[in-house]
């Protein structure tokens, strides 16, 4: 009886676990949410990445982690937009997302997330990778 108990717990505890890390996950919001949509017009809104030069390509947050702070970032192209429908949609986002962490008690690990910046990549705006240059002392 006591090592079922214990599988049990361990398996509470497990769920627990999990729950809390796929607050900090940077995901699209499940399709019944109210953040759906917005997320939906982001995306739309941020359809066409070409550049010519890295002056054009830029990131930006999106989401909100329960701790603060942006759950991803996107790159985005000024070269055809100045992205102030994007911005404006991101910051609905980020505010909805917000609220369905309050209201959820979402959870995360706390983890900063550093902005990885954009660059023009074969004509497309991309986020920049942080693998580029190798980690100090390698």
């Amino acid at each position: 009886m006591t090592k079922l108990s214990h599988t049990l717990r361990l398996a509470a505890a497990s769920l627990l676990v999990l729950t809390a890390c796929a607050g900090a996950r940077p995901t699209a919001p499940a399709p019944e949410s109210p953040t759906a949509a917005l997320w939906q017009q982001i995306q739309s809104a941020n359809s066409n990445l070409s550049c010519d030069n890295d002056s054009q390509c830029h990131s930006i947050g999106v989401g909100a982690k329960s701790c603060g702070g942006p759950e991803n970032y996107l790159a985005w192209s000024s070269k055809n937009n100045d992205g102030a429908k994007l911005k404006s949609l991101v910051e609905l986002h980020s505010s909805a997302r917000r609220a369905d962490n309050n209201r959820d008690g979402t959870m995360s690990t706390c983890m900063a997330t550093s902005d990885p910046g954009a660059t023009c990549r074969a004509g497309t705006c991309v986020l920049t990778a942080h693998d580029i240059a190798p980690p100090p002392g390698k």
